[in-house]
Formats: structure tokens, sequence, C-alpha cells
């Protein structure tokens, strides 16, 4: 690449990521990459890509003038070039650059980059050649859809066909292209091939099911040693790879792609709190960690980097904000987030450093089931609800709070009060996947609908609530709500 003007720094336009970058995700998703296809990713940044590639059992390789400048550049059945076109500032360089992806590409090469539509533009951009730098100094051009579309043909005199807003498909040969847009608009039906993978998985479903079992709960391939079944598919088969696709074909592969974001991030929360008191050395890990570290980060001191922005990032109070009012699970209040303790698992890798924090310094808190997380200062409580699965509306009997900024510690009991506070609307603080969720939020309608709610200063302790309650003629049996008339009970 040619020199760059002193205004651009290229080298900061790689994001470090935990995750597949979305063209990948699209390819995967469509099926032009797969266990049977060659990758190289040309611009392959910090390599997030072609860990998860290799994760999935896929051949793939990459080369980044920054972080992989010498690695060579190879020809393979599919070239990727994901968002490496909109950060060249030279638009000659940034056609040879795409001719250079396309002639390594033997079936297909994918291009994506960024659009207008996708992108807030500074309120004052500095505008640069035929976009504008950012504020890190980094280049961006904004394209539009069809305008990404016609300099792609222009370009390679090859039409590309649209996977994604931003993502192309351009294919090496005519009659693949064609095959690949008409599987877009026909129903598929069950074919020799289906049907050859189906006996593959029958005749060794057994050691199938215990590599499914691997994959769901390391989110990677394993090593022969770590899995007897994996193993055996191998010899049977001639490599773990086509033991996956076979899976992949029976099963299908988002749950080991889940289980790979899981994975990668219960290991970024672990070594973000590793620093208290003192990161061990790569060698001290367990091995079944150090071949997760490499499975999903290349190296340890790239993962380490990357738990430590993430301990960072758990300290600026914005970012907990926006990260507590983001969470799929919780009831959100004004100044706070309250989730069951069975829910921390969901909440995104911040909030978990966060409420880490908070744990490292007091350890576990016995009997402790409800969290709060403070969103506008850096606090995190313990709260303990007796009963909270089988009342249903429990009441608070102690409250361990604990000061991040001050490392101070302290406990309110309220287990002598005569009119404690209690929960409602049990069913926010827990997943959708929870046992009673469907339970909590029946009852939650029914108050619902007898307008309970409608005050919220008379419900949010013991005497008001019970009191409201008898001013409506109603009770509260397990979890359900009854109303009583002339001495007869009608449940609601």
């Amino acid at each position: 690449m040619s020199e760059l003007p002193r205004a651009v720094q290229r080298e900061r336009t790689a994001i470090r990521r935990v995750s597949p970058s979305r063209p990948i995700r699209v390819a995967v998703a469509d099926g032009v990459v797969s266990i049977d296809t060659s990758v190289f990713d040309y611009g392959c940044g910090h390599g997030a890509d072609l860990r998860y590639l290799e994760s999935m059992g896929i051949a793939c390789s990459g080369w980044d003038p920054v972080f992989a400048a010498n690695a060579d550049r190879v020809e393979a059945d599919v070239v990727n070039l994901g968002y490496v076109v909109n950060v060249i500032e030279d638009p000659h360089e940034r056609v040879e650059v795409l001719r250079q992806a396309w002639a390594l590409a033997r079936r297909l090469l994918i291009v994506a980059a960024r659009l207008s539509l996708e992108a807030d533009l500074p309120s004052r951009p500095n505008w640069f050649s035929d976009g504008f730098l950012t504020a890190r100094g980094t280049f961006q051009k904004l394209f539009e859809q069809q305008e990404l579309r016609e300099w792609l043909e222009e370009s390679l005199g090859e039409a590309g066909i649209a996977a994604a807003p931003g993502i192309f498909y351009v294919f090496k040969d005519a009659s693949a292209r064609e095959s690949f847009s008409a599987s877009r608009f026909v129903r598929s039906y069950p074919s020799q091939i289906a049907s050859r993978y189906q006996t593959l998985y029958e005749q060794h479903q057994q050691d199938f099911t215990s590599l499914a079992e691997f994959l769901s709960e390391r989110g990677r391939l394993p090593r022969p040693e770590e899995c007897a079944a994996a193993a055996a598919l191998e010899a049977e088969l001639g490599s773990i790879r086509r033991a996956v696709l076979v899976l992949n074909k029976i099963k299908g592969a988002a749950a080991w792609e889940q289980a790979r974001d899981r994975k990668a991030n219960d290991l970024l929360v672990y070594l973000a709190l590793s620093r208290f008191p003192k990161r061990c050395k790569f060698s001290e890990l367990p091995n079944e960690t150090q071949l997760d570290v490499r499975a999903f980060f290349g190296t340890y001191s790239c993962a380490c980097e990357q738990a430590d922005a993430l301990l960072f990032s758990a300290g600026k109070q914005a970012v907990i904000d926006e990260a507590c009012r983001s969470a799929s699970v919780g009831k959100l209040t004004t100044d706070a987030l309250y989730l069951h303790d069975t829910a921390l698992h969901e909440m995104p890798a911040v909030l978990r450093v966060y409420e880490g924090c908070a744990r490292v310094l007091v350890g576990r808190v016995q009997g402790a089931n409800v969290i709060k997380l403070r969103r506008d200062k850096p606090k995190v409580s313990y709260l303990y609800y007796p009963g909270f699965e089988s009342i249903a509306h429990p009441s608070l009997m102690g409250s361990l709070r604990v000061d991040l900024r001050r490392l101070r510690v302290n406990y309110l009991d309220y287990g002598s009060s005569d009119n404690r506070p209690i929960l409602h609307r049990k069913e926010q603080f827990v997943s959708p996947a929870h046992e009673s969720h469907t339970k909590f939020m029946r009852l939650t309608k029914q108050e619902e609908d007898h307008g309970l709610f409608d005050r919220s200063e008379l419900i949010g302790y013991e005497q008001h609530w019970n009191e409201l309650l008898r001013s409506r003629g109603l009770r509260i049996t397990g979890h359900r709500l009854i109303r009583q008339r002339g001495g007869g009970v009608e449940t609601r």
C-alpha cells in the first residue's frame, strides 16, 4: 500500500472483537462459507473472524498490513474483504486493493463497506479525499448501497449480488452466481446429500451426541484427547471438521455459534477480574483454558488486552448506565437495574465485571438472591428476599451495599421491621427461561387488571400493600389473586 498522509491513522481502524464480523456471519448463514470451503481474510485485523472460522472447523488464513504483515497472501475458495475499502483514502489504491483480493478468490469475493445509513456523521465533518477523517485520525468513505454495487462492477467487470446492506458477493463463475441467486427464491427439498448426512449421523449417533455436548459447553473444536467421541469420529470420517459438517447439517450451527460467544465472554469476564489481586501467567492456566484462549483470542496477551479494556469500561458510569438500559433482563428504575442472581450470566459482559468487582471485595453474600446495580453511582447491593420463588411478594430482610469508589461495605437489617419493602413484577427480575417466569407474569397481569399498580406509593411496603388488598376485597394465595365475595371466593 502507498505511503499514508500524516493525517490518516489506518492502524487504528481495526476493531478488537470477540464475535465474528457481520459479513462472515452472513456468509456462513447463506452457506457460501462452510466446512467445504477455504477462506482467506484480506485485511484480517486482530483475527477475530479467523478464530471464529477455525472454531467452526473451516480452513482459513489471513493477512493484514498492520497486524499480520508477514503472513502470506494466498488463494482461497472464498476471500473476505470486510470493511477494508471504506478506510482507504486514495480512490486509486482502493480499486487496486479490491482487484488484489479478487485475484486471490477461486470462487467468491465478499466485499463489505460502511453505508451512509449505518453511520452518524460528526456535526462538523473533517472532509478528506472523498470521505472524512474521524476523531481518531482514521479515514471513512461512506457508500450508498447502489453506489457500492456500481463501483464493484466498474472495478471488476463483474456484477455483485447484494447479500445484505453494505455486503456483496462477487462470484468467479457465472453459473455459481445464478445458482446462488436461484436458491434464494426457491424451496429446498430433501436430497440424496441430506440423506447421506442423516445416515452417517444415525450410524454414529452416540459419538455425535457427545461431540455436540462438547461444542455446546466449550464453543470450539475439541482436541482428540479432550473428547473420545471426537477421536472416534475423526478416525471414521477423516477429520473432526467433517464430523462437525455432518452435525451442522443435521442440527444446525446456531447453537455452537452462541456457545462460542458465551464462552468467549465468560473468559473475558474471568480475565478482567483476575487482575485482583494479580493475573496469573498463561502457563498457570488449566490446559483447557489455554486452548480456549488460543481458539477465541489467538494469544494470551490479546485476551488480556481486551479484558483490561472491559475492566476499564466497567469504571465508567456512562457505560454502566447504557448497559443497564440495554439489558434484556432485569427491572430498570430511575437509578438502578435489579435482577435475580440466576440472571447475572445473561447480563452484558461489562455489567458482569461491574458486579464482579463488588464480589471480589466481599465474596459471595450468603442468602442474597437479588442484585441491585446502581446506574448513577459505582455501588452494588446484594438483597436478601427469602421465599422469592414461593412467596408472591417477598419481603426484604437484609441489604449489603458495596461502595466501589470508597471500597466500603455496609449492611442494613430489615428483619425486625414491621413494614418491610416488598417486591412486585417478579418476572422482570428473571430470564424468560426461568421455570417460574410464566407464573410470575400471570400474577402481575391479574394485579394490573385490578388496578393495584395505579398508585406506586401504596404498593412498596408490606402494610400499605396488605391494606390495599383488603380495601379491594382481594387476597393472594400462592401466585393467584382471589376476590372474596360475601363469604365465598372467586378465583381470577
